[in-house]
């Protein structure tokens, strides 16, 4: 690049010394410089990390994943206003960008490395009975971490929402602001009145998939779903899946929100900055700026109109209790000064499947490490964007079905299935065992035996749990890990509808167009299950206790409902109770989850939150 760019400059001097300066020589003088100077204008270049800052912002943005980044793009499209955004860990990286890639992120410096605590009633077959919880610690967050899955949710869910006391959070509005912001480049839905194309967040197939993920979709068809768009008009049915992607790459809210505004001046962009507490006037109760650490020196910059967290569900918990903002006994015992009670940390919600449900196959058709060339495929998606390494983290399918537990008269599935063209074991247990945390015995029992054999998977996956569970500070120290009570499976209801997940998946696989590949399933018992008969109800409760899978989709610390609500944190307006200056815009305000993967949901409404909430 530095050589061509020499070339470039070095052949502009020449034409000018040779032929004046025409007006014909202006287009290319302008090309020239503009490869030259390639950093700086390209709307994709890295943001600018911004030393050193102002000692005051109309408006601080805490956290810059997918909620944060895209407030920070709508709040600096108003001229007059001055956007701070903190970010904890660092900026994206060329490995961050490729799709396939996903696994490996995890337990790095850019994951938070979060674990739940044990309960006795999930995760019994990861290490020390505790399921790991990676967050995204980097700019662009959690959105840079994930598999990059499309999913809205079900218009239900907003409707639900609106009906609880928030007006403005029905499904009307909400699809609205997802079409705000979508670049939708697939071709046959370029024309749905669901979608739209020129918005910051491209979203797009994969370039690259198996025959596996086509019998997936007619298996579908086989058992009575539609194959449709499930962010369409209905979600129930099965579905190739739309992911975050550009050009074959992994397309996050820092690359789609803000590396095109990084030459905007009235935004900064400050990251390794980990904040400690929001600095309150208790007389006025009001917040009036944060402070956080950033190269090991504490600062503090003031907040002229709001404080603006935007960290996560656990995150922004974490910094409202430390702030002072939390249940008062739970305050007091850790030594923190309440300045506001609320039920702050409590309703917490995820999404938790079923994980090592696998069928082999006899046909060479999956993804299996050791078959592919690592040299030839890396090229082929350099050069070209296509290939293996675009997959969404090996996701390929997703479906919406109904179990006996669900209301069939609407259209609201209660299990989501995931699809990918691999096992836990494709990769030789390199890195897929060490993510998730499975044991020695689990993983030696089980999955070694199939080691870079051909198989794919289905992970069932509840939607709306019963459950709830909470966050809790472990100290008053900043830095301390909070402690997640995820509290999978308290109410029995969530185990059951999970089992008749599990029974539906197993039809999928005995549908005739998967006889061509010879598929069956992977009947090796699960450690700890053994006594009890392989596929009955019983197992297959026992193997989901033992292999709790969450896609990593915690919402609902911060809760969102009208004043009359004892249990909120946030009013409709998501304005902290009780504290002017100060709102909370991530998936901890969701007062119930929403049915499918979350990021979709959180990028929309942050668009939302902006039209709706911000009036200054």
């Amino acid at each position: 690049m530095v050589l061509s760019a020499i070339v470039v400059a070095s052949a502009l001097k020449g034409a000018l010394s040779l032929m004046g300066t025409s007006l014909w020589l202006i287009p290319l003088l302008i090309a020239g410089l503009s490869y030259y100077r390639y950093d700086q204008l390209d709307p994709e270049s890295r943001p600018i990390d911004r030393y050193p800052l102002y000692p005051e912002y109309d408006f601080i943005v805490v956290g810059g994943g997918s909620a944060g980044a895209v407030v920070a793009n709508r709040l600096s499209e108003i001229p007059k206003w001055n956007i701070l955004l903190l970010e904890a860990g660092p900026d994206e990286n060329e490995v961050t960008d490729v799709p396939s890639l996903a696994a490996y992120l995890q337990l790095t410096k850019i994951d938070w490395k979060y674990k739940t605590e044990p309960t006795g009633r999930a995760c019994l077959a990861m290490k020390d009975s505790r399921c790991n919880w990676p967050r995204g610690k980097v700019l662009g967050g959690s959105s840079v971490l994930n598999y990059m899955l499309y999913v809205r949710g079900n218009r239900h869910d907003y409707d639900h929402w609106e009906s609880m006391g928030n007006p403005g959070w029905g499904y009307d509005q909400a699809l609205y602001y997802f079409k705000k912001s979508e670049d939708n480049r697939n071709p046959y839905l370029q024309k749905s009145p669901y979608h739209s194309t020129g918005g910051y967040l491209t979203v797009q197939e994969s370039p690259w998939k198996t025959p596996l993920v086509v019998a997936f979709v007619q298996a579908g068809t086989e058992i009575g779903y539609e194959n449709r768009d499930i962010n369409g008009e209905r979600q129930t049915g099965f579905m190739i899946a739309q992911g975050t992607i550009r050009r074959g790459s992994r397309c996050s809210t820092a690359k789609a929100f803000l590396r095109p505004i990084r030459l905007r001046r009235n935004i900064h962009t400050a990251m390794n900055c980990h904040v400690t507490r929001i600095l309150i006037d208790p007389i006025a109760m009001r917040a009036t700026g944060v402070e956080f650490v950033r190269d090991g020196r504490r600062q503090i910059v003031r907040a002229k109109k709001e404080v603006i967290l935007s960290a996560g569900a656990i995150n922004s918990a974490q910094i409202l209790m430390l702030s002072g903002i939390g249940p008062k006994e739970h305050l007091r015992h850790i030594g923190i000064p309440v300045i506001k009670d609320l039920r702050v940390g409590d309703n917490l919600q995820d999404h938790i499947g079923m994980g090592g449900l696998t069928f082999l196959i006899d046909k060479p058709v999956a993804i299996v490490q050791d078959r592919f060339q690592a040299a030839a495929i890396t090229m082929h998606y350099v050069a070209n964007g296509r290939g293996p390494m675009t997959t969404l983290g090996g996701v390929e399918g997703y479906a919406f079905v109904n179990t006996k537990y669900a209301n069939r008269s609407i259209d609201y599935p209660d299990i989501q299935l995931h699809m990918a063209p691999a096992s836990i074991s494709s990769d030789a247990g390199v890195q897929v065992r060490k993510v998730l945390g499975i044991i020695d015995e689990v993983y030696d029992t089980v999955f070694k035996p199939i080691s870079n054999k051909d198989a794919w998977t289905i992970m069932p996956l509840l939607l709306r749990p019963k459950s709830r569970g909470t966050v809790r500070l472990r100290s008053s120290n900043p830095f301390h890990s909070p402690l997640i009570n995820a509290n999978y499976f308290s109410d029995p209801i969530d185990i059951a509808t999970l089992v008749e997940g599990a029974k539906i998946a197993m039809r999928i696989n005995e549908a005739k167009v998967f006889k061509q590949f010879g598929s069956r399933v992977h009947g090796i018992k699960v450690p700890g299950c053994k006594h009890l008969k392989f596929a009955s109800d019983a197992y297959w409760e026992c193997h989901i206790r033992h292999i709790s899978m969450t896609i990593y989709h915690p919402v609902g610390t911060a809760k969102m409902g009208p004043s009359s609500d004892p249990t909120a944190v946030v009013d409709p307006r998501l304005r902290v109770y009780g504290v002017r200056g100060l709102r909370v815009i991530d998936a901890s305000i969701m007062p119930t989850i929403s049915s499918g993967n979350t990021n979709a949901p959180v990028k929309m409404y942050q668009s939302c939150a902006i039209v709706c909430c911000i009036t200054y």
